[in-house]
């Protein structure tokens, strides 16, 4: 009995002894940042009158589309980033690892504003739908739709760098 405690205890003052003391290490990302591909106008629908312009980074291929504004922690004011698809069709959107509010401004395939998801919170994993079928998504600030009064129905125009 008295060899199987010396043995009990020779063998935890291994493992013990064999357990890292180094503590972990922090893996810091690079901030991606924001980077300017083109420029898009909102004009209102009436008076055909600018509301205003962004400085715009484009989302097109699979990746961009499912990434978008995910792992940033802000945008300035005058910057949006636009979604371009393939198809004119129902799109669905949700806040997964996107650290600050945003306004989610659908478009249609004629420029219109179709709908909106006003101040949509971060990390939120529940989808947003367009509730109508859209080609074009811009993102914004939130609080900047109601702010600028952009309505359905209002156009928009971009070119790319």
């Amino acid at each position: 009995m008295k060899n199987a405690m010396l043995l009990a205890s020779l063998m935890l003052l291994v493992l013990a002894s064999s357990c890292k003391t180094e503590s972990k290490k922090e893996i810091k990302t690079e901030a991606i940042s924001f980077t300017k591909e083109g420029d898009l106008r909102i004009y209102k629908s009436v008076t055909d009158s600018l509301i205003t312009s962004f400085d715009i980074e484009i989302a097109e291929s699979d990746y961009e589309t499912q990434t978008g504004l995910m792992y940033r922690q802000s945008m300035e004011q005058n910057q949006a980033m636009l979604f371009i698809f393939p198809d004119v069709a129902m799109h669905s959107f949700y806040m997964k690892n996107t650290e600050f509010p945003l306004d989610i401004i659908y478009v249609d395939e004629n420029l219109k504003i179709a709908s909106f998801q006003k101040n949509a919170k971060p990390f939120d994993e529940n989808g947003l739908s367009s509730q109508v079928p859209v080609k074009y998504v811009l993102e914004t600030n939130a609080g900047l739709s109601d702010k600028l009064g952009l309505q359905v129905g209002d156009s928009i125009a971009f070119t790319k760098q």
